[in-house]
């Protein structure tokens, strides 16, 4: 079976698993990073090389204080207590997204996190944070234009949040919705889209494999015949 290089995870539907619930959205919330976490980690024993998952994006940032907290705390949460286990299973932490509109110290873990983990060569685990894909093209063309020069697709790609990094060969969006959603638009011209009607915390290891053979049946032609 064709196994997918990078898989990329919209990570949709935690308060409205809570809600069905009857818990706060709090609640959906810490099992979604439960989910997070060992979805991750079963991709890489896989045999995946690099696993995006979208866990803030710029538009979040919107909802009320109260949930933001709590997001805010599950991240602190995160990089204190996992960074240890990537270190220790060889997986490189990369962020993507725009670190000032974070607390200062999660700004900060994240970074020290990105740092311990920077020699792993067994996989990269990137964490959209803070992130939107409008507003990193319109960075990258900015850029382009303080450089005063056109510029080719490769060096276009090299001032994105994820130079270096392959485009994603699958992408995953949970919680029935079907739409990207300001995420990855220019990496993810090629990808093979996949959708479930499940909501993110009910994704289990399971629904990882059976995407996965999902993406193993479809033929990749990039246009060609």
């Amino acid at each position: 079976m064709e196994l997918p290089r990078h898989i990329a995870i919209i990570m949709d539907g935690n308060g409205r698993w809570a809600k069905k619930r009857l818990l706060p959205r709090s609640a959906g919330h810490r099992e979604g990073m439960k989910r997070m976490i060992s979805l991750s980690e079963h991709a890489f024993d896989l045999g995946v090389k690099y696993v995006t998952l979208y866990a803030l994006s710029c538009e979040n940032l919107s909802r009320p204080q109260e949930e933001l907290d709590g997001l805010f705390s599950l991240f602190r949460k995160y990089f204190s207590e996992n960074i240890a286990r990537l270190l220790q299973k060889g997986i490189r932490l990369k962020i993507i997204g725009d670190r000032s509109l974070l607390p200062p110290d999660i700004a900060a873990l994240s970074r020290k996190g990105e740092e311990e983990t920077a020699a792993g060569e067994r996989g990269t685990l990137l964490l959209a944070i803070g992130y939107g894909a409008r507003q990193e093209l319109l960075a990258a063309v900015n850029a382009a234009v303080r450089g005063g020069r056109e510029l080719s697709q490769a060096e276009f790609a090299a001032l994105l949040s994820t130079d270096g990094i392959p485009d994603p060969d699958l992408l995953i969006r949970t919680g029935k919705e079907k739409r990207l959603s300001n995420f990855l638009l220019w990496q993810s011209a090629y990808t093979e889209l996949y959708f479930s009607d499940k909501m993110f915390p009910a994704f289990t290891n399971a629904d990882l494999d059976r995407a996965i053979e999902n993406y193993a049946g479809r033929e990749r032609r990039y246009g060609k015949i």
